[in-house]
């Protein structure tokens, strides 16, 4: 492919006109990838400038360098924005794939991956040929690819696009991470609709404060880049850009003001019953989905599937069928306690669940969590404030740890816990202590990693999984199930 068909929509400059005819091979933002006859982009990172490797870049054979700043290379073409240009490039590099898909992006600080799960739910059982993009990686057809990031590079992303196309993909589903939309990965990409769930604290380490952390987002809802937008009216940031929306705005919630207004009418273990009213209609929606920030998401679901032009049946039967995502809200029934396995590792998220768990307990809550390093350390004594209000005990352990000292991370969190809590920094022990000591019809949550299968530390990643740590303590455990009390809570 000629590199003007690779550059097509991008405004540059050059001193050498020809290069723009120049045959591509391939597409390279590692200048250690080159190969020959490769375009090179030259990024300005957190860390390393890409313009800094520009000449060994050439020596591997590039035969174009793209870049934004002021710096010569005889082979070099100027353009505003190296990132703005790598999206678009990549777009083209693979026919535009995207402008053949109906897409839908969610993003929000908590519920993208189930906003994106349920949606995709409701139109597989609809009969229709769905793709997943987000956390858990990339889904269509039955097959999983790891993307390694919520939302891939663009090169990835429009590479899946048409690997999807191919397979005859008509929606795809996608998660839209805040540092994405800050860094233009999803720049030339037009959206059906765009989800905002929430936007709570979280990556102010990378964002520096909440404004900042707040515009990323609201940067899915700028004008022509989606036909619909669909967000929670609940929440103060969303009122405040509803004021200066420049794209058609639908809200979702539990809100008397709300477009798709949720009135719930039953809460448990096993799932929700809710009523969607949405103009004069009413829809009566039964789903396994557990608690209020759930409806939440299943009301966002509705308003997607609704604009994609879904009837009521197909969402009825889609919310039935939709279980909860691996890893979010899970509920094991252990001997005379239930086990909720969550994801949860911001404070929303945190408080959020365990509010949801505390509401349907019976008896004490229990939680265990730590906080992931490298990461952003403000909410960690937030987290522990939250954990320590709502729930009877709190045990702090670790999480991933990354490069850095797990116990100085139990320490941060334990500044802001008010009262007693218990420090085990093995999460396995943790667990397992738990499980011992509280199993006379307690709730135990352990949050943070959800479906995690590893454990990160100093750089390596160790197999470890909350799940296998419950079965495998079952499988060992001298624990005696207490039938009595089981026989007493199902009457």
């Amino acid at each position: 492919m000629k590199l003007r068909e690779i550059m097509k929509g991008i405004e540059y400059s050059t001193k050498d006109e020809s290069l723009l005819d120049k045959e591509i091979r391939d597409i390279r933002i590692d200048h250690r990838e080159v190969q020959d006859g490769d375009v090179y982009i030259a990024m300005q990172g957190r860390e390393f400038d890409g313009n800094l490797f520009a000449e060994e870049a050439i020596r591997n054979g590039a035969s174009v360098i793209i870049n934004d700043k002021n710096i010569f290379f005889p082979e070099g073409i100027r353009v505003a924005n190296a990132r703005q240009a790598y999206a678009l490039m990549s777009k083209n590099y693979f026919a535009g794939a995207c402008d053949d898909l109906k897409i839908v992006a969610v993003t929000g600080t908590n519920g993208k991956t189930t906003v994106c799960k349920v949606v995709s739910d409701i139109l597989s059982t609809a009969g229709k040929k769905v793709g997943v993009i987000g956390t858990l990686g990339a889904k269509f057809n039955d097959k999983v690819v790891d993307t390694g990031m919520t939302t891939p590079d663009p090169y990835i992303l429009h590479a899946l696009f048409g690997s999807m196309k191919r397979a005859g993909v008509e929606y795809v589903i996608m998660e839209a991470s805040a540092h994405a939309l800050e860094l233009h990965k999803l720049d030339g990409i037009n959206f059906e609709a765009g989800v905002l769930t929430n936007i709570t604290e979280d990556h102010l380490d990378y964002f520096g404060n909440m404004e900042n952390y707040a515009k990323a987002k609201f940067k899915l809802f700028e004008e022509r880049r989606v036909k619909q937008g669909i967000i929670c009216c609940g929440n103060p940031y969303a009122q405040e850009w509803l004021k200066n929306a420049k794209v058609p705005i639908l809200t979702y919630g539990i809100e008397e003001n709300a477009d798709y207004r949720g009135e719930i009418l039953e809460k448990g273990f096993n799932g929700s019953k809710f009523r969607c009213i949405h103009d004069d209609n009413v829809l009566g929606i039964m789903t396994p989905l557990i608690g209020q920030y759930n409806i939440e998401n299943a009301l966002a679901s509705i308003a997607v599937c609704k604009t994609l032009g879904l009837d009521d049946w197909d969402i009825k039967k889609g919310l039935a069928c939709a279980l909860p995502v691996e890893g979010r809200f899970n509920v094991v029934h252990g001997y005379c306690n239930k086990i909720v396995i969550d994801y949860a590792h911001t404070p929303d998220g945190l408080e959020k669940v365990l509010l949801t768990a505390k509401e349907l307990s019976k008896g004490k809550l229990i939680v265990i969590f730590g906080c992931g390093g490298n990461r952003d350390r403000q909410k960690r004594p937030i987290m522990g404030k939250i954990a320590s209000e709502i729930a009877d005990k709190v045990i702090l352990t670790s999480d991933n740890p990354r490069y850095e000292n797990p116990y100085e991370i139990i320490k941060e969190i334990k500044a802001g816990v008010k009262g007693e809590c218990i420090e085990i920094e093995n999460r396995k022990k943790a667990i397992w202590y738990a499980l011992k000591n509280y199993h006379h019809g307690e709730t135990i949550v352990i949050a943070g990693k959800g479906a995690e299968k590893y454990q990160e530390i100093k750089g390596e990643k160790f197999p470890y999984n909350d799940f296998d740590t419950i079965c495998e303590f079952y499988r060992l455990s001298k624990v005696e199930p207490e039938f009595k009390e089981i026989e007493d809570e199902n009457e």
